[in-house]
């Protein structure tokens, strides 16, 4: 069974929100499900910091054993900080996705759209538990 915290935000395509110390940042991941789906992960393609995103617009590749997917950024935004501890070891991803596993750091254009975004309840709906 998947873990899905109660105290992050959601997207229909995996990947989950996470509050910082800033109020204006989220830490930016794929979740338990994703990691879980996906397998043993061996590749990341993220972007560097500067780069700007609009929500829903593809911002990095995630690969695996058996597959590649695109990450989706949940949120508008710019990359401000990005996780190189994955560039070395990126089945981090699968082992603590919701800690060491971050992805990318994103200060938000628009804060609002979280409030779009799926809370633990809906996304584990989604997941059909």
């Amino acid at each position: 069974m998947s873990n899905v915290p109660i105290d992050l935000r959601y997207t229909a395509d995996h990947e989950y929100v996470k509050s910082t110390t800033d109020a204006a940042i989220v830490a930016l991941g794929i979740t338990d499900y994703a990691q879980g789906e996906l397998g043993d992960i061996v590749f990341l393609d993220l972007p560097k910091p500067g780069a700007k995103f609009d929500a829903h617009a593809v911002f990095g590749t995630i690969e695996a054993v058996k597959a590649v997917s695109d990450l989706y950024c949940p949120l508008a935004g710019e990359v401000v900080e990005v996780n190189a501890a994955l560039d070395g070891e990126p089945a981090v991803v699968n082992s603590d996705p919701y800690g060491a596993g971050w992805m990318i750091k994103l200060r938000v254009t628009n804060p609002g759209e979280l409030s779009g975004l799926l809370d633990a309840a809906a996304y584990s709906a989604l997941l059909g538990k």
